[in-house]
């Protein structure tokens, strides 16, 4: 059977894998982000904390992804919740990173003018320095995204969602007719994926990022 025979004959299940596969990505992203986001806003103030916050997240991404989610399963159990908890601390690193360097390359006349016409620190920080801000935060969400693709397919081996249950099935067969087709139509699968979201984050830095920053 050719490659394309085979993903017409299994197109059903390949959908339901790639769809599972980018709503896992995509909401631990969110939670990364939302995550990420509050410890840069916690510590770039400070350069010891957000030194810590850097050094903290960067400690978690030297675990092979593997060994984390095989650490996991005895915590939580098998399926969705050690794939959530895994890549949602795999994506915090680029996050953190650059919201910190991104809050503390505010220039400080535009705070100070801030302060000058009365905002308080919390209404400085949400009309202000996050919005300035925001081109490298989501420079570090598209490098966290692209991680996490890839990461996401290890699921497979704690029963997660996603594309890696092709990848995992076609590597346990290895031998048999489809056993290349099988790991070929996930990576195809998931470096597709890939692709589309990266797009979208072109798209939404250019809706939300002003002409004025990106140039």
């Amino acid at each position: 059977m050719s490659f394309w025979e085979y993903v017409g004959s299994r197109h059903a299940q390949l959908l339901t894998d790639t769809f599972q596969h980018a709503s896992a990505v995509f909401q631990c992203m969110v939670l990364a982000t939302v995550l990420g986001v509050a410890l840069g806003v916690l510590t770039y103030r400070s350069e010891w904390a957000g030194n810590l916050a850097a050094t903290t997240t960067a400690t978690i991404l030297t675990v092979p992804s593997l060994a984390l989610i095989g650490l996991l399963v005895p915590l939580v159990g098998l399926g969705v919740a050690p794939t959530v908890i895994a890549l949602t601390l795999y994506g915090l690193l680029p996050i953190v990173r650059n919201a910190v360097v991104g809050l503390r390359g505010v220039d400080p006349s535009l705070i100070d003018a801030a302060k000058g016409i009365g905002m308080s620190r919390t209404v400085r920080l949400l009309r202000v320095e996050l919005p300035l801000a925001w081109p490298p935060i989501l420079t570090g969400i598209r490098v966290s995204t692209q991680m996490l693709m890839g990461i996401a397919a290890i699921a497979a081996y704690a029963s997660g969602p996603g594309l890696g249950n092709e990848i995992f099935r076609g590597i346990a067969s290895l031998g048999s007719a489809n056993a290349l087709n099988q790991v070929l139509s996930g990576t195809l699968g998931i470096v597709l994926l890939a692709l589309l979201f990266d797009a979208a984050y072109v798209l939404i830095g250019r809706l939300t990022i002003s002409r004025g920053i990106r140039v």
